[in-house]
């Protein structure tokens, strides 16, 4: 097949008969198509002729999806926090899921609350806090231990002398205290009860 005036953008098919590459029309195919005329429309919302195909654009606030579709930027998909989101009155505020958390200056991650520097905590005279992400729990202090007792946990003291867990000196004997013990040289021997003489 010969095309007597060429096929500038797209290949000869028959006498003078032109196909045209996509984005090109024209008897030559030397015209540029205006993709953004027809119908229905390819842009969602603004749509900018180039030569040979064209660009999508979105309003302020709109994101453009693969598919040429604008998708509000400002919706919980778009915005990528870290633990989910809700919408109020068209705008987005991440949340984090517990109140041992706060949002950190990116405003989409959180950051953990230390409620045991804070005084935000609540633990017994007994007990020490112990801070974790998120939360914190209530340990026994030193010298105490959990046990189950008349249906519930408490921490009770614990008997260095009978556990063994004291370092008095082979020459004293041990006292227990309130969460901790004493030691004493015995008769005989003098000193602070860990070094007798």
């Amino acid at each position: 097949a010969i095309c007597g005036h060429g096929c500038k953008y797209g290949e000869c098919m028959g006498p003078n008969k032109c196909k045209c590459f996509p984005g090109f029309a024209g008897k030559t195919c030397n015209q540029d198509l205006n993709e953004c005329g027809l119908k229905p429309r390819l842009c969602e919302h603004r749509c900018m002729n180039t030569h040979g195909s064209y660009k999508c654009y979105c309003l302020n606030g709109y994101m453009l999806m693969p598919d040429g579709t604008c998708a509000n930027s400002r919706t919980c998909a778009m915005v990528n926090c870290q633990y989910g989101c809700e919408e109020v009155k068209g705008e987005v505020q991440c949340l984090c899921p517990s109140g041992g958390l706060q949002l950190g200056p990116s405003g989409r991650t959180c950051i953990d609350i230390d409620e045991c520097s804070t005084g935000k905590a609540d633990c017994s005279y007994n007990r020490r806090c112990v801070n974790t992400f998120g939360s914190y729990y209530c340990k026994c202090q030193l010298g105490y231990e959990l046990k189950y007792i008349s249906g519930r946990y408490d921490c009770v003291d614990v008997n260095e002398c009978v556990t063994n867990a004291h370092r008095c000196n082979l020459h004293a004997e041990c006292l227990n205290t309130e969460g901790s013990f004493k030691c004493k040289c015995k008769q005989g021997y003098r000193g602070n009860g860990f070094d007798c003489a």
